[in-house]
């Protein structure tokens, strides 16, 4: 959730979130029980990475306060459980449609996404790029020989939901097709046991 942060970069969001209307510099150090010097020094920061913004100026009868508040990034930091919704509504679609069907959909919605990303024909380090692009850790791995290169993900972005609905592989598979004008081997599978997620893709005579 806070990879990355200290410990008092992460009390500091959690008491912002707590305080949609925004807290100022006393206020956070008095929460945090630290000194005002070292809650400035971690707006500044924070601010500087988008986790946090300047919200409204406060009367206080002397100097008005500067009241900090989080960021729409800031609030992205929490956690988000959309794997639990869009795994009902694959339930639901699939109940309503069937396996083959949901196979369909997947690959369709795969190409749509690629659309969406290139409207020409990619190779495998343009697609890597794409696929970090929509959140997936992708490399190329180069091999000797003019042996066919290969996309490896560490992650998968959709890992829950294909645990539940293996048919979502499929849209990974169109997406690296659809992208490189080609068709795709699934080399290695996380959900079926491998360190990573390993694609070879074959191409379309031009």
């Amino acid at each position: 959730m806070f990879e990355g942060l200290g410990r008092t970069q992460q009390d500091l969001l959690s008491a912002l979130l707590y305080t949609a209307a925004g807290m100022s510099i006393e206020e956070l150090a008095s929460q945090l029980s630290v000194t005002r010097t070292a809650v400035r020094q971690h707006l500044a920061a924070l601010e500087r990475d988008g986790l946090v913004v300047r919200g409204d100026l406060r009367a206080t009868g002397r100097r008005p306060e500067q009241l900090y508040r989080l960021s729409a990034h800031g609030r992205e930091l929490f956690p988000r459980h959309y794997h639990l919704l869009a795994n009902l509504l694959i339930d639901e679609v699939a109940s309503l449609i069937g396996h083959e069907a949901l196979v369909q959909l997947m690959r369709s919605l795969g190409e749509k996404m690629a659309a969406d990303l290139s409207a020409t024909r990619l190779d495998e380090q343009q697609i890597a790029a794409h696929m970090k692009d929509v959140g997936y850790e992708s490399e190329v791995f180069f091999r000797s020989g003019g042996a066919p290169a290969q996309i490896v993900a560490h992650n998968c972005v959709f890992h829950q939901l294909a645990e539940a609905h293996p048919e979502v592989c499929e849209l990974d598979l169109a997406l690296i097709g659809s992208l490189g004008g080609g068709k795709v081997q699934h080399l290695e599978c996380m959900l079926r046991g491998g360190q990573v997620c390993r694609f070879e893709l074959t191409r379309k005579p031009s």
